[in-house]
């Protein structure tokens, strides 16, 4: 889809009007409509081509003139404001801009001073010690730098999940269609849905392997063939990222599916078991080894391979050689329990962190129940930001309780979801928070995050957030670690203290759905649930074609082993009130 060009161009604009106070509305504008564009579903060049510039107006969120400014993309593949923008600030906004803790108006500083516009400029100044000669940066701010760079350059070559999966869902659709395809499945990490992606892998089974792969390099949005044979076929998507189309017989699609999804220690240690047991296992199937001969048994299904080998069937999100094999072997000798039953993808009912326009929302509350409803969601919670959050139009005690009432309003004019109050309160640096009691009482749900100073020591951070943990009114914490994937890691955290006082208090985790949150990581869910932390997954929806998101906090669920019942909101509400009561 085009969107994502577009939402790239209106991040950058957004980020270059930044750079002067009088265009902070216009920034705000581009930036609300980039997310909306990153997160839709629907092709925005597809609804202009049916509908003309009414139909990307209808879209929340987007305006007139940001529509004229999609318009102008879709005909000419340019934006010139974004041009003039960029000719006037000639520095590699989008990659400087993802170093932490360099906001635009700092970079544009390190143009004017030091003539930075790359990433190998700013390495080497800061390793020169230039940069913490100026005004406002000094020793940390270059030390942070620096760490930031040897981050950034380990996540190159690599995308984010929620910006693949709608493609990779797509095309597969797309291959499904055709006559000659027999079977088709996404593999690889994608499969595995890890929270960042390399390349993508597909598998189709056919018995007329050069027509599919013809047809799969025709595609309009294929913008580089690296190569095509009998059997394969490797792209460029325009998107950026590269994609293997493998063509297999449909008799062998199981063993191929299998060995394709990996990982890669999962399979060792697979083949490592059927060795053991006289067979051998590759991507064309499992076979018996008599002597000299090798006797094909089985390829036709994973499941199949599996059971052959005395394992119950693992899903692919859990398959990391982290305990699953071990585990499945276990499960397959009548060891009940030994397997996680994962939380399925249909069982969330209610969606606990979102936001609306009374802060850095997009869409009134209202829309956003309507399309929440639609997504089979039974009630959602209404998160805003509070008081200290100036950049994300905090509300004040005031504004809260006014927004309150209209909820209020709201749930008598509407039916078939409940909305409910809350909020997402910024734990403070000392640990308090920015809202007094008396209106957090007034709650049906308090969220509490770290949104600052998020860089101080492992113990301080730790005393900090455990003290959110600890107070009477706080049920969830959002976005634990505080990472944002391709951007910075979380801050230095004593993660077994944190459970151990989150289970003491009642106060549950999150797991942030957002594309480029999915906080808390696979690893740290694992861990809760070994712990008996139970969790939430939210969205974190600042606009309703983000409240797909969903899916991808429930795959990150999956991947940490977690069950439906360590998720407070499969729950009613009328159940899930009354697991919120503090101890």
């Amino acid at each position: 889809m085009i969107n994502q060009e577009i939402a790239k161009i209106f991040y950058l604009m957004s980020e270059y009007l930044q750079m002067d106070d009088e265009e902070s509305f216009r920034s705000t504008a581009y930036l609300r409509a980039a997310r909306t564009l990153e997160s839709m579903t629907e092709d925005v060049e597809m609804l202009y081509q049916q509908s003309g510039l009414r139909s990307i107006e209808k879209i929340p969120g987007i305006g007139h003139g940001i529509a004229l400014k999609i318009e102008e993309y879709i005909k000419s593949k340019k934006v010139v404001e974004f041009d003039k923008l960029h000719k006037e600030f000639p520095f590699d906004l989008d990659t400087l801009g993802s170093v932490r803790g360099l906001g635009p108006k700092m970079i544009k500083v390190l143009y004017h001073k030091l003539k930075i516009k790359t990433l190998d400029d700013l390495e080497r100044a800061a390793r020169t010690g230039k940069i913490r000669s100026l005004p406002r940066f000094g020793e940390k701010v270059q030390y942070n730098i620096l760490r930031s760079i040897e981050f950034i350059k380990r996540s190159r070559g690599r995308f984010l999940l929620g910006h693949i999966l709608p493609v990779i869902k797509e095309l597969v659709e797309l291959l499904k269609g055709l006559p000659e395809v027999l079977q088709v499945e996404m593999a690889g990490s994608a499969r595995r849905r890890l929270p960042t992606i390399g390349d993508l892998d597909i598998l189709v089974a056919t018995n007329k392997p050069v027509k599919v792969i013809k047809f799969f390099t025709s595609f309009p949005r294929v913008e580089k063939i690296w190569g095509r044979g009998a059997t394969k076929a490797s792209v460029r998507w325009r998107d950026g990222f590269n994609v293997d189309l493998r063509v297999i017989k449909l008799s062998s699609f199981g063993a191929a599916l299998q060995y394709f999804t990996g990982s890669k220690d999962h399979n060792i240690a697979l083949r490592r078991l059927a060795q053991a047991k006289g067979f051998k296992l590759n991507e064309y199937g499992l076979w018996r080894l008599d002597g000299k001969k090798e006797i094909k048994i089985v390829s036709r299904t994973e499941k199949v391979i599996y059971e052959t080998l005395g394992l119950s069937y693992l899903e692919p999100e859990i398959r990391e050689n982290t305990g699953e094999i071990e585990a499945a072997i276990q499960e397959a000798r009548g060891v009940k329990n030994s397997l996680p039953c994962l939380i399925g993808y249909d069982e969330v009912l209610g969606d606990l962190q979102m936001h609306s326009d009374w802060s850095d929302g997009s869409v009134s509350i209202e829309e956003m129940a309507k399309v929440a409803k639609k997504l089979g969601r039974k009630y959602i919670v209404i998160t805003d930001h509070t008081g200290d959050l100036k950049i994300a139009n905090g509300l004040d005690a005031k504004r809260l309780l006014s927004q309150m009432k209209e909820i209020d309003t709201i749930n008598q004019r509407i039916s078939g979801i409940k909305i409910l109050k809350g909020a997402e309160v910024n734990i403070q640096k000392d640990g308090a928070l920015d809202m007094p009691d008396e209106v957090l009482a007034k709650l049906d749900v308090v969220l509490a995050a770290v949104h600052t100073q998020m860089d101080q020591d492992k113990q301080t951070m730790t005393e900090r957030l455990i003290r959110a943990i600890s107070h009477p009114l706080v049920n969830i914490i959002a976005h634990p670690t505080g990472r944002i994937l391709q951007e910075r890691e979380g801050y230095q955290l004593d993660f077994d203290q944190v459970l151990k006082v989150a289970k003491k208090n009642n106060t549950f985790l999150e797991i942030d759905a957002y594309c480029d949150r999915l906080d808390l990581s696979d690893r740290h869910i694992r861990r809760c649930v070994q712990a008996g932390v139970k969790l939430s997954i939210d969205t974190d929806s600042h606009h309703p074609s983000q409240l797909w998101m969903m899916e991808l906090g429930i795959s990150q669920a999956r991947r940490g082993w977690a069950e439906a019942d360590d998720i407070i909101n499969v729950r009613s509400w009328d159940e899930l009130k009354k697991l919120l009561k503090k101890n």
